[in-house]
């Protein structure tokens, strides 16, 4: 806090009521704060985006669909995750049906571009024969990303 002391004849001795009530704010506490709140909010901003990072291929046409399903992401070594938690090919029906028994029998699957088509067959598959229709998940095109042709 800033205080002023008051010039007077008394040599610097206060009485009770010779100095005025002080009425600034001192905001230097609240710029520290905020700043540090900034500091923590910009070095967690980027986990909160995505929790698997797959890149899926890009495609000419893209259907819009707002439906919420539940997404099996396929990374790029072939593992299976089912709503960002590891799960296994086998027993994937069943863990849809249980946790997810609004979404009706669909489901999105995201598989990374690089991924071999082994283990994109295995988890089709044994949704197929689950009778849960399975919706691929593709990025559109860029125009930007278009060769240019001469």
């Amino acid at each position: 806090m800033a205080f002023s002391m008051p010039s007077g004849h008394n040599g610097g001795k206060r009485r009770y009521g010779s100095m005025a009530p002080l009425s600034e704010m001192n905001v230097i506490p609240l710029v520290d704060v905020v700043l540090v709140l900034l500091i923590i909010f910009m070095l967690t901003a980027h986990v909160m985006e995505f929790g698997l990072e797959v890149q899926v291929p890009k495609v000419k046409q893209v259907k819009d669909s707002a439906d919420v399903l539940p997404v099996v992401t396929i990374t790029r070594d072939g593992e299976v995750f089912l709503a960002e938690k590891p799960a296994n090919v086998n027993s994937l029906a069943e863990e849809i049906r249980t946790k997810y028994p609004k979404a009706g029998n669909a489901v999105y699957v995201r598989a990374d571009k690089g991924t071999v088509w082994e283990p994109m067959a295995h988890v089709i598959s044994a949704l197929s024969e689950a009778k849960i229709d399975v919706r691929l998940v593709t990025q559109p095109e860029d125009e930007a990303d278009k060769p240019r042709r001469r």
